[in-house]
């Protein structure tokens, strides 16, 4: 494993970090306007995956406190109390999703990220969050509140760290002046969709990210699976049948998606290699990439992810991958 500093701090990641989204399953029945939790594993079937990591050399783990309506963050949190040492990780969570049906029970307030950062700690049995993320920016908040708020959570030792996730570079930049000007905690990360499938990032967010010192850890970068495999194996899973968020991701982008996922599988065959690590080493040696989050419900899964670290392509691979490549419209859910 390979480990690199997050952005321009002085903390040290793994250059591949577990995604605990798939883990475990939700303790109380999601409402309409919820995603819909029940393709997630139990805590039994994810212990494993989140131990293989540790022996990996993972030291990054990415939850949320929506996962689950907060049970990753369980999960997480003692799966973390039986097989590692908390100092020895890197643990972010996020903040923004609903988590109650209530009209304080999401969003930026400042009641609902100090009342979200308290239930986190506690379900993840830790008294401090290295990398805290708002998950989407926030439309119905002022951003000042906001950004006082989790400058307060730092102040406090609540978080070490600041991260963002999703949403327009003019936005990401405008919270870094505010916080700049006001002597807040900045922002250290930003945690973007960005894939073979999914490259309008590279027009502003990650050359913002790389002039400013920003580390980039890349949310489903293998687009759901879709680029772990042939365009025609649909598997016959209960995420695939039951993934309102994925099916939304991509129904718009078919025609543009299909002739990238055909290269990727093209080019992985000649190379003798797994579509999926084909797809992370396109994504790995990009410079501006700190750490992509990989979720894994397979053993495969990681170490195929691991294996992508040395797995290097030439120049002619990139421009194969790269050049069917065309521009997309964002994604419902973006921002």
């Amino acid at each position: 494993m390979n480990y690199v500093k997050l952005g321009n701090t002085g903390m040290r990641v793994s250059r591949i970090c577990l995604g605990c989204m798939s883990y475990g399953k939700p303790k109380v029945e999601p409402w309409p306007d919820m995603l819909n939790w029940l393709w997630t594993l139990t805590e039994a079937d994810s212990r494993p995956f989140i131990q293989r990591a540790l022996e990996l050399g993972v030291n990054f783990f990415d939850t949320a406190n929506v996962y689950s309506i907060g049970e990753s963050e369980a999960v997480l949190g003692r799966a973390i109390r039986d097989f590692a040492r908390r100092d020895e990780l890197v643990i972010a969570t996020k903040v923004n999703g609903p988590v109650r049906p209530d009209v304080n029970g999401r969003g930026l307030s400042r009641k609902a990220i100090l009342t979200e950062m308290d239930n986190s700690l506690r379900r993840l049995g830790t008294d401090y969050i290295d990398l805290y993320i708002i998950h989407r920016f926030d439309y119905e908040t002022p951003l000042e509140e906001t950004l006082e708020t989790l400058s307060d959570l730092v102040r406090s030792g609540k978080a070490r760290y600041l991260g963002a996730s999703s949403m327009f570079a003019w936005q990401f930049m405008k919270a870094i002046g505010l916080q700049r000007a006001n002597g807040w905690t900045t922002f250290v990360s930003m945690q973007n969709y960005y894939n073979l499938l999914y490259r309008e990032e590279e027009r502003e967010m990650l050359r913002l990210c790389q002039t400013e010192g920003v580390g980039v850890t890349p949310w489903s970068p293998l687009a759901r699976g879709r680029l772990a495999r042939p365009w025609s194996e649909e598997p016959p899973t209960n995420r695939a049948q039951t993934d309102s968020f994925a099916q939304k991701l991509f129904s718009q982008s078919v025609d543009l998606d299909k002739p990238v996922i055909d290269r990727v599988n093209e080019l992985a065959k000649q190379r003798g290699l797994a579509p999926a690590r084909l797809a992370l080493a396109w994504l790995l040696h990009k410079p501006v990439v700190t750490s992509p989050i990989v979720g894994a419900t397979k053993t495969h899964h990681l170490e195929d992810a691991v294996a992508a670290l040395s797995d290097h392509l030439s120049p002619e691979e990139v421009v194969q991958l790269e050049e069917l490549y065309q521009p997309h419209a964002a994604p419902v859910g973006f921002a």
